[in-house]
């Protein structure tokens, strides 16, 4: 990998640390402040899920949108997003106004929409030999904010007297406003100039079976992860554990997103995406059955880390899939539809995983997924190549 490469990367990285930072940040407040704002208690989480929506209609946008004018000012534009949302929750606290507080978590959803390339820039930056890790990089850059993420929402906690956590989105802005700065030195080329053959048509590519599994595997694997840990709050809470306790469970969890980044593009390049995505989704069981075991902390614990190390494996895998699935002039249009379907799946999941948790329980709406977990895992082990049979003696 060149030096300019390198550097990009770095940014790229370290935008995504800060990126993750923040929407941590909201992943652990959303919920609670939303269920103190909320006229009922079952829109407690309406906060996470307006932020999820957000990344699924600003997906497609901003993937055509950064084929125009390039990923440098899209990645700037979609960090404007975030300062402004983070600016208008804050206010929403301010005002205890509930839908004030639910339309900035809209605008930092969009924010997360456009950070969402960032994955995609480091594959456009390595180049295809390095893809995979480059990939597994930028991703890993969550590790930092599995603790940067609640500790600067506790470090905000107190900051202004009039309105607890008021200072924690305030200090959101702050983030969003430092990853304006490092992708205004971003230099990566437009999408559209790197096209050196004609496109096939987006039916014919979407066709593909490799292509279909990655989306899939990704909506599903995704989804799993955050209807499970938008109720992780409501549901420790809900048993008696303390706002202290939730918070490590939450890192813990991150943790686990995004350690595994570190050696998931080298299991990528020795067993393949898709070997790789299966042992996720069987992660994402393993996840299902400590959840529904009890409810102590250590089942939280212990469940919350292996859905963090579950969806690592099934998305890291199905983007290293998709990555493959298409050349550079058809790299726009498939990404957008990838965004677009993943994000509008896990916006529902989101969606309904307060209501879940209200009427069902923590335990129903976990075991709810087992079905999506089981349907992930053969769809994505009907790609595999088939063994030869042995001739009969």
């Amino acid at each position: 990998m060149s030096p300019g490469a390198g550097r990009n990367l770095a940014l790229l990285v370290t935008s995504q640390a800060l990126v993750l930072s923040a929407v941590v940040l909201s992943m652990t407040l959303a919920g609670v402040l939303g269920a103190q704002l909320a006229p009922d208690k079952g829109l407690a989480t309406l906060p996470i899920a307006a932020m999820v929506l957000g990344t699924a209609l600003c997906s497609v946008p901003a993937s055509l949108l950064m084929r125009r004018i390039g990923r440098r000012p899209g990645f700037v534009l979609g960090a404007g997003l975030g300062t402004a949302g983070s600016l208008l929750a804050a206010y929403g606290l301010a005002a205890q106004s509930f839908a004030a507080f639910v339309l900035g978590h809209l605008l930092i959803g969009g924010y997360q929409g456009f950070a969402n390339y960032l994955r995609f820039a480091a594959a456009e930056v390595a180049g295809p030999r390095h893809a995979s890790r480059a990939i597994s990089w930028v991703v890993a850059g969550g590790v930092i904010a599995a603790f940067a993420g609640p500790q600067v929402g506790l470090w905000g906690r107190d900051w202004l007297p009039q309105q607890v956590f008021l200072g924690s989105y305030l200090a959101q802005a702050l983030l969003c406003g430092a990853v304006m700065l490092l992708m205004s030195l971003l230099q990566v080329p437009k999408p559209a100039t790197a096209a050196a053959e004609p496109a096939r048509p987006l039916r014919e590519i979407a066709a593909q079976p490799a292509l279909r599994a990655a989306i899939v595997g990704a909506a599903v694997g995704y989804a799993v992860m955050i209807m499970a840990m938008t109720a992780t709050p409501l549901a420790m809470l809900g048993c008696g554990f303390s706002a202290g306790d939730v918070k490590p469970v939450i890192q813990w969890h991150v943790f686990g997103m995004f350690v595994p980044s570190f050696f998931t593009g080298s299991l990528v390049a020795r067993f393949g995406a898709p070997r790789v995505m299966q042992a996720g989704f069987v992660l994402l069981m393993g996840h299902v059955a400590v959840a529904a075991s009890g409810i102590e902390y250590l089942h939280f614990l212990g469940a919350l880390v292996l859905l963090g190390v579950g969806w690592n494996f099934a998305f890291v895998g199905s983007t290293a899939l998709l990555t493959q699935s298409y050349g550079p002039s058809e790299q726009t249009r498939v990404q957008a539809l990838n965004e677009g379907l993943v994000f509008g799946f896990v916006a529902l999941a989101s969606l309904g995983a307060g209501w879940l948790y209200d009427r069902f329980g923590w335990a129903a709406l976990n075991l709810l997924t087992l079905p999506l977990l089981v349907l992930a895992l053969v769809w994505t082990r009907s790609i595999l190549p088939r063994r030869p049979k042995l001739a009969a003696a």
